[in-house]
């Protein structure tokens, strides 16, 4: 390992405020006087005119800085992670995630989903959005909305859409915590890892220790559940699924939804328990068994 710890991210402002608040807790629990930040631009950067799920999925997001820390090129490799695909290479390891923020949506360009404009040109790249949006409104029209934060907010401001939702986690970090509406979570859950920051580096070598020093660990519990819930439904980046898991007094509450493409057949549940791999996939097959076929389709079966 290089005498500066060296941490990969994407060029985004959103990823590097987020490299900067992995370099500050490393920097104060190690009392290091220094940590570099190696920008990786990825595909899912270069390319902005499609779905992610159109081109490759979230691998998009995560194989060229994959390329650099399996090279060597760099000690740790910080994420979003919703944007982490749930089955990672075995060489790589989340060995940390900081203390996760605000889980929830904003809407941006109207109050509430029920002020939204009669037809409303809604821009949006993730199912969920989408699926939950025609749920409650199918008179939406759902378009393609990529981008930063700033350039999608660029194109709400310049009429290209009503409206959008953005995670509340990125507003607040860039330092826009008043920028839209919070969507409470009883009627719009977020995507799972929604707010959850991770590190990740080799399974195997000295940055796998270091990086735990700064691992919270009942956001770690309550991600890893939820991608357990991932893994056990079979979902992939077209499959519009909500999740959230919540740690109190012990003892995990995971809530998940299912939806087809369009919103018109959905399926909730929940349920408590130890949380990880088992919660995952319990309340994963009792959704399967309940749901609808069109929602099936979409995910294991």
């Amino acid at each position: 390992m290089a005498n500066t710890f060296r941490l990969g991210t994407r060029g985004s402002p959103l990823a590097l405020t987020q490299a900067g608040m992995v370099r500050d807790a490393l920097m104060a629990v190690h009392g290091w006087d220094d940590v570099e930040i190696v920008v990786v631009r990825t595909t899912g950067d270069r390319i902005q005119d499609r779905a992610l799920a159109e081109i490759g999925g979230k691998a998009l997001w995560t194989k060229e800085l994959d390329r650099a820390l399996l090279a060597g090129e760099v000690d740790a490799c910080v994420h979003s992670m919703k944007d982490v695909e749930t089955i990672r290479p075995a060489e790589i390891v989340v060995a940390a995630m900081l203390p996760r923020a605000d889980v929830r949506d904003r809407l941006i360009g109207a109050e509430s989903i029920e002020a939204l404009p009669q037809g409303a040109v809604v821009g949006t790249s993730s199912p969920r959005r989408r699926a939950q949006l025609l749920r409650r409104r199918p008179d939406l029209q759902i378009v393609l909305l990529r981008g930063n934060v700033d350039s999608r907010l660029g194109k709400l401001a310049a009429g290209e859409v009503d409206a959008t939702l953005l995670a509340a986690a990125g507003l607040e970090r860039l330092e826009r915590p008043g920028t839209g509406t919070p969507l409470p979570l009883d009627t719009t859950l977020p995507a799972p890892s929604q707010g959850a920051v991770g590190v990740e580096t080799l399974s195997t070598g000295p940055a796998r220790d270091l990086v735990s020093a700064i691992d919270c660990s009942d956001t770690h519990r309550c991600v890893l559940t939820e991608r357990a819930l991932l893994a056990a439904l079979g979902a992939t980046c077209h499959s519009p699924v909500a999740a959230l898991a919540s740690w109190q007094d012990g003892q995990m509450t995971l809530a998940a939804e299912l939806l087809d493409e369009d919103g018109t057949a959905h399926i909730s549940g929940s349920m408590s328990g130890d949380g990880g791999e088992a919660l995952g996939q319990a309340l994963a097959a009792d959704l399967l068994e309940r749901a609808p076929g069109s929602i099936r389709l979409l995910f294991a079966g």
